[in-house]
């Protein structure tokens, strides 16, 4: 998972054994534990990350506890902690630590919830200090868009494969308090661990927050601690504060002489390159603001890492699949939404633009992760961020694509990876491998018919069609 060089391909860990024995090496987390505990456990299959398998995952949960959450979630959105035995692949782990994990797709979450079909982090040391599976502790279970999570699963595999920073991910049989199991994926959290086993230097890992943007807010720290959340490293928003400034305060001159100064440029244009390949507008320039940036303390430079990609290959949230989304700089109009999406309640598109033709809402008609409505339907003032309500927009990506310089970056990463990642066969035969899993080992899950369907959609976005459905150039907007 250690991000290689732009357009060189990383071989795929499957069985993550390598990631395991870093992680093995890290000092192990200690934050909230109250118990103390040696119950390092290796997972019977040989790794909870091999892919080449359906894994199972239970929760017991305590059902006062769990609808007490429920209760403070529906009052104010905070997330409380729970403990439950959580056991997976037959090794149960007592007093773990598990919370709702997600934005939108906890939108419409009341008291009838059922457990388990909400989308859940489970931190088996949250309190029971030094718990963990395969020497990893943090794991997350991603809320489905589809009814086989193969376009995230398919995706997380071709990023790492494009020499980006990923996570593992494996398709699990989810289950709670003895209910009938789903199927779904569950992938690593971007936690110490990950940011340890995918980086290797010092540094800090910033999480974009959906109501948040790019935009400077001066160098008091307390103003982003709703905008970012350090994930990882050490504690420290001078970085980000110092970037944030210098990206909205320079001119378009400083900011082609200097960006590379400031950030893996060959790294960004390769991420801007795959999602728009992949189909994915619900990313950095997307109404999720969905994104981390990773601040190398050695090498002076930011680095934008990827992260949500359940609404990858045209996947619209709700499971309606795949092929209703156009690619986002290489399709589609600055400020539009996907065909086949729908503003959020009270949220207005930028002024100027407008719905496509014809456009509905999605199937289950959710908004797409991380997105929030404003209260007043309006767009927040303070810059062209990808924030609340903000239909498609980001000024790093903005300022990067307007310079003729680094779009060349972007269409040469275009070419590139659509050569190396489709063209040569590589991502049909990623999601054949993930197809055979589930058809092999998941038929009491889902049907195999509804595999092989969500398959071909997918399959369909292998030959760029998504970059190439507009000749106008590079755009922004998704």
């Amino acid at each position: 998972m250690r991000p290689t060089t732009p357009f060189t391909r990383a071989v795929r860990r499957r069985g993550a054994a390598t990631l395991a024995a870093l992680a093995l090496g890290v000092g192990a987390l200690s934050a909230c534990s109250v118990t103390s505990a040696a119950t390092s456990a290796t997972s019977a299959e040989g790794s909870v990350w091999d892919s080449t398998s359906v894994h199972e995952v239970e929760l017991d949960i305590d059902e006062d506890e769990y609808a007490e959450m429920l209760a403070t979630y529906q009052e104010s959105s905070e997330k409380e902690w729970l403990t439950a035995d959580v056991t997976i692949d037959g090794q149960t782990f007592s007093d773990a630590g598990i919370r709702l994990k997600g934005n939108s797709s906890l939108r419409g979450v009341d008291a009838d919830a059922d457990a388990v079909d909400l989308p859940w982090l489970i931190d088996l040391d949250k309190f029971v200090d030094g718990q963990s599976l395969d020497g990893w502790e943090r794991f997350v279970v991603r809320s489905n868009t589809s009814e086989t999570a193969l376009n995230e699963a398919v995706a997380l595999e071709l990023l790492e494969e494009a020499g980006l920073a990923s996570e593992e991910a494996a398709s699990i049989s989810f289950s709670a308090n003895d209910s009938e199991s789903s199927l779904r994926l569950m992938v690593q959290d971007l936690d110490d661990r990950w940011d340890e086993a995918t980086f290797g230097t010092d540094g800090t890992l910033y999480k974009a927050e959906a109501g948040g943007d790019y935009s400077y807010r001066g160098d008091d720290a307390a103003a982003y601690e709703d905008v970012f959340d350090i994930e990882a490293g050490t504690e420290d928003y001078a970085p980000l504060t110092e970037f944030l400034q210098w990206l909205e305060e320079s001119s378009d001159e400083e900011f082609a002489e200097g960006l590379a100064e400031r950030l893996d440029v060959d790294a960004f244009a390769t991420y801007l390159a795959f999602e728009d390949l992949v189909g994915n507008f619900d990313d950095i320039a997307g109404p999720g603001n969905n994104s981390f940036l990773r601040w190398d303390a050695e090498a002076g430079q930011m680095t934008v890492v990827a992260w949500d990609h359940n609404l990858a290959f045209g996947q619209t949230n709700g499971g309606g699949g795949a092929g209703g989304v156009g690619g986002g700089r290489g399709g589609g109009v600055p400020g539009e939404l996907p065909e086949g999406a729908e503003l959020p309640d009270g949220a207005e598109l930028p002024e100027g633009a407008e719905l496509p033709e014809g456009a509905g809402p999605p199937l289950g008609g959710e908004r797409p992760e991380g997105l929030v409505a404003p209260a007043d339907g309006e767009r927040p003032e303070g810059g062209p961020g990808g924030g609340e309500g903000g239909m498609g927009s980001n000024i790093l990506s903005e300022r990067f694509l307007a310079d003729d310089g680094f779009a060349a970056l972007y269409d040469a990463a275009v070419e590139d990876l659509q050569a190396e990642l489709f063209d040569d066969g590589s991502a049909q035969e990623v999601l054949d491998a993930w197809t055979e899993v589930l058809t092999a080992q998941a038929g009491d899950l889902v049907d195999s018919s509804t595999v092989e369907t969500e398959a071909e959609a997918i399959a369909s976005y292998f030959d760029g069609h998504a970059v190439d459905e507009t000749d106008d150039g590079p755009v922004v907007g998704g």
